[in-house]
């Protein structure tokens, strides 16, 4: 990526989306020529001078202190996950490095995998690599450990596998959400070759993925509600749990929860007892340290 047009691009669309009246300001009497707030506007609103803000939104100023971010954070009510993109983006060129080891998934998180039989459950990683899941996961969502190791993504699924647009409800708002956390990805680690051939792979195969990438939209998806369709069981409604895994702040544990004595929690009690009858134990025996998941 270009690191000046993406800090362009994102305070653009960022000041693009806040009204005047909104942010307090006076009106002027002048004709508006770009929605939202103007350069100087935000600038005014930042405490900075125009020229200085001008040149940080061409990537031309000197990198700015931890204090200007977030005076700009404050400005352009960025939210947590949007100020810590933007910190990323205007970060010293170097200071974040592109990963070159293949991400390993110790053998105690495969247990717990196991451990948590009875509801979804799958770890991800850099690029939205699905890097472990157990079986309830993979029958709900797609069979990942099927797949070739490089193609076990979570983006590439729901934007490119036509059975995620049929067992996901809602999934225009998924997959926009999904691409918005890739966004954070790239800002995270703009060398990354790997994440660089996904972005272009979607970009090509998918007809949505321009139009949400472009809105610059960045999320570290947490918490919230997934829905989706099973041909066996129907429906499922499912609260989500999002955590970054002690050991490695890369790996993120995903837990999809039903409530208690729902249909979902007795849709799930049959699949599971389907899956138990036309598949093998779910267990994949790891060498020593663990198992390696997609890498460079």
């Amino acid at each position: 990526m270009d690191r000046s047009s993406e800090i362009a691009d994102f305070l653009r669309t960022r000041r693009a989306r806040i009204t005047p009246e909104a942010a307090g300001l006076p009106a002027d009497g002048r004709s508006r020529r770009v929605p939202g707030l103007r350069r100087e506007e935000a600038a005014r609103l930042a405490g900075v001078s125009t020229e200085y803000y001008t040149r940080l939104e061409q990537g031309r100023a000197a990198h700015p202190s931890p204090e200007v971010v977030d005076a700009l954070a404050r400005a352009l009510r960025l939210d947590a996950a949007e100020q810590e993109h933007l910190t990323d983006l205007l970060a010293r060129p170097g200071a974040r490095r592109a990963p070159v080891n293949p991400q390993r998934v110790r053998q105690g998180l495969h247990l717990m995998l196991q451990t948590l039989e009875h509801v979804p459950a799958y770890i991800i990683g850099r690029r939205t690599d699905v890097l472990a899941s157990n079986r309830l996961a993979r029958a709900i969502l797609t069979d990942f450990d099927a797949l070739p190791v490089l193609r076990r993504n979570l983006a590439r699924y729901y934007l490119l596998d036509p059975q995620a647009r049929e067992r996901t409800v809602g999934w225009e708002r998924v997959a926009c959400e999904t691409v918005a956390m890739l966004r954070m990805e790239a800002g995270r680690c703009p060398g990354d070759r790997r994440l660089a051939d996904l972005i272009g792979e979607l970009t090509l195969n998918s007809p949505e993925f321009s139009t949400w990438w472009n809105d610059h939209r960045v999320l570290r998806r947490a918490h919230g509600a997934m829905d989706y369709w099973h041909p066996l069981v129907g429906d499922l409604h499912f609260s989500y749990e999002s955590m970054q895994l002690p050991g490695d702040e890369n790996q993120t544990l995903c837990v999809y929860m039903p409530e208690p004595g729902s249909p979902t929690a007795e849709s799930l009690r049959i699949l599971s007892s389907w899956n138990e009858t036309t598949a093998g134990p779910d267990h994949r025996p790891a060498r020593s340290g663990g198992t390696t998941a997609p890498g460079k």
